[in-house]
Parts: structure tokens; sequence; C-alpha cells
């Protein structure tokens, strides 16, 4: 058994203009299935996409704080000229530019329109194939023990691991990376953004779940009420949700 991850959760104020943002800022489109907003590729809605990690922009009244969230995505380009083009038209589109300790970097952050950071990389010769979103990047205490609890809960496989960072990718080699990255900071608030994942056809949500809580995770009551979902927090409080299976 083992779990895929299929969107990245996305909690906003007006998850509408959120999602027109993502959808614009990828090259993607913004659909409504229904009370949320989703964000994937053109063509059409499909969920779960095969390859890449969807954008779900999911409607809730408060407002992102003024704590750094612990997980944001990494945007790829293909040149110099690429990625200066993007940072322009991103701030067009209601980007601001963000100063979170980052220094003299070659990449650029910016925050969303409801104030979540994201980078904008400088080209990179390991994601040239990824797509728009490079990777899924999670700041935390542990990358080994990252590492571990990751590689057992999904079928992701594990290609980096140092004491500063561990990288995962869709086993098919396809898509964005997920990303932990050692920072001295504790988490201290829950994210505006995490992942969902989600069961194959014929596994038993029930039975992934109690594999996870043999793992390690906790449950966590977000005010969710009674919903097909489960939400649980990872061994360091990273939250995410194993949806039900479509």
């Amino acid at each position: 058994m083992a779990l895929r991850p299929v969107q990245v959760n996305i909690k906003a104020v007006d998850h509408v203009a959120v999602g027109r943002f993502w959808a614009e800022a990828l090259g993607w489109t913004a659909y409504r299935p229904g009370v949320t907003t989703y964000v994937g590729p053109v063509g059409g809605f499909v969920w779960p996409d095969p390859v890449v990690l969807g954008l779900d922009a999911v409607p809730v009244p408060e407002r992102k704080t003024g704590t750094k969230n612990r997980l944001h995505l990494d945007l790829s380009t293909e040149s110099p000229a690429h990625q200066a083009e993007l940072i322009e038209r991103l701030r067009a589109l209601g980007a601001t530019p963000v100063d979170v300790g980052q220094g003299d970097v070659p990449w650029t952050v910016l925050a969303d329109p409801e104030g979540n950071e994201f980078c904008v990389l400088e080209p990179r010769e390991i994601y040239r194939d990824t797509g728009p979103i490079a990777a899924v990047v999670v700041d935390c205490a542990d990358p080994r023990a990252m590492a571990r609890f990751w590689g057992e809960a999904t079928d992701w496989t594990l290609h980096e691991v140092t004491d500063d960072s561990a990288v995962l990718r869709s086993a098919k080699g396809l898509g964005p990376y997920l990303e932990f990255l050692r920072t001295p900071d504790a988490k201290t608030v829950p994210d505006r953004l995490h992942l969902d994942l989600l069961p194959y056809p014929g596994d038993d949500q029930a039975a992934e779940v109690a594999r996870l809580r043999a793992l390690g995770t906790t449950d966590l009551d977000l005010g969710q009420g009674e919903v097909p979902w489960t939400c649980l927090a990872d061994p360091e409080g990273h939250e995410f949700c194993v949806l039900a299976p479509s």
C-alpha cells in the first residue's frame, strides 16, 4: 500500500482570485469543480492528474498571519531571460517581493495576492522537465526523518538525503520534486498550504490512515467536521490530508 500526492491545498479568503492568480502564473486553467478552485493543466478538468500536482484553493475566513509558510512552491525557468520575464509578469498579476532573510541569491522570493511565499528559480538543469512547478519545498528540523516518513507514506522515490535536505519525486520520474530543507525556526502556526494524498483505486482509505498512524502521524481537528477526508500531521507537525478514493 502507498499513497500518491495529488495536489497542494491552498487556504484562501478569496479562493477564486487566488486560483486565477496561480492559473495565470503557471499557464494553467482554473476550474470550479465544487466549492473550491482547482488549478491544473489546460485541456479540461482532469483529477487526479497523472503527472502534475494540481493546486486546490479552498475558501477559509481567516487571513494569513505574518508568519512565513513552512511549505512553498518553487517555480522553474528555462533561461535568465525567462526568469526575468516571469518575475515581471507575476508582479503585474499581483505578486509582491518578500524578504524572508534570503540574502543575495540567484532566485527571487515573491508572495501571491494573499501573502503566500514562493520562489522563482534561476535555470537549473535538474528542473528542466518538471513543468512550471519545480518543487514543493517544506521547511523542517530533520530532513533525514522526513525522508524516512514521507518515503514510507507515499510511493515517491528518494533521490537524495543529507543532514540539510531530502529530495523525493514520483517513481515515474515526472512532475515536481518534493524537497525538505533544514531550517532553524520551529513551526508555530498552521500552514496555509499543505499536501493532499490519495489512495490508489482499490486501496482502503482507513487502512492507509492506520498505516500512517503507525509511522508516527497524529490526528488533527481543524474544525473540518464530518468530511470524507482525514486530517493528519507528520512527525514534525506538517498538516496533510488523506482524501477518499475517487
